[in-house]
């Protein structure tokens, strides 16, 4: 009866979940038309390339090999490279810095198929405490905080790809709209020239039995 109940429990928990959109962290809806990309990327094999290929595979995304460059039927996700950098937040009476804010940014741009080019730009923050008596302990501490905004950089990178998206269903829009204009601005001019030729035909209908009567 227990494990029945406890059943039960979990099952609730997993609807209530789903139904209020959750999602496992670091998982992102990609699109449809964005489900296989080309990976392009200078250093294929560094963190932040191993860290973005993670996040698509966690995202569903299926992920084509082409060293040559020659697909051009599917999207292509180029990595630019990652930058990173620290200044100080805080210092210690003495002069010292006591803390350091951390700053990491990526660029990137994805190439959709006969379609446009559109940059991607992602920058994570992070504090890091400068401890002086622990150098060897801070070194690795940094390293350890490095490797986790990657891992943040690399998540808000894949989500980035929803605004491509959007932005291609707002140039869609765009088409559509012109074409709306097109048509209506057609069917203006067709309307204007019917009402000239209706007003021309009234006015020779109008000036022929003034004429008539004169004679």
């Amino acid at each position: 009866m227990r494990h029945r109940i406890v059943t039960l429990l979990l099952t609730a928990a997993v609807m209530v979940t789903a139904g209020c959109g959750f999602h496992l962290r670091g998982k992102t809806n990609v699109p449809d038309e964005l489900r296989t990309i080309v990976l392009d990327s200078a250093d294929p094999y560094g963190p932040l390339t191993r860290d973005i290929r993670t996040q698509l595979r966690l995202s569903n995304v299926t992920i084509v090999d082409d060293p040559t460059g020659l697909r051009k039927d599917i999207p292509s996700l180029r990595i630019a490279g990652e930058t990173s950098g620290k200044s100080t937040a805080s210092i210690f009476q003495d002069g010292k810095t006591a803390e350091y804010q951390m700053k990491m940014s990526v660029n990137a741009t994805v190439l959709m198929p006969g379609k446009d080019i559109y940059p991607l730009h992602v920058t994570v923050f992070r504090s890091f405490f400068d401890n002086p008596l622990t150098a060897l302990a801070k070194d690795n501490e940094e390293d350890i905080i490095k490797e986790e905004m990657r891992q943040q950089a690399a998540q808000q990178l894949i989500r980035k790809l929803l605004t491509v998206h959007a932005s291609e269903l707002h140039k869609a829009e765009e088409v559509d709209g012109k074409v709306e204009v097109i048509t209506t601005g057609s069917s203006a001019s067709q309307a204007s020239d019917a009402a000239t030729t209706t007003s021309s035909d009234t006015s020779v209908l109008s000036t022929t039995p003034a004429s008539t009567s004169a004679q």
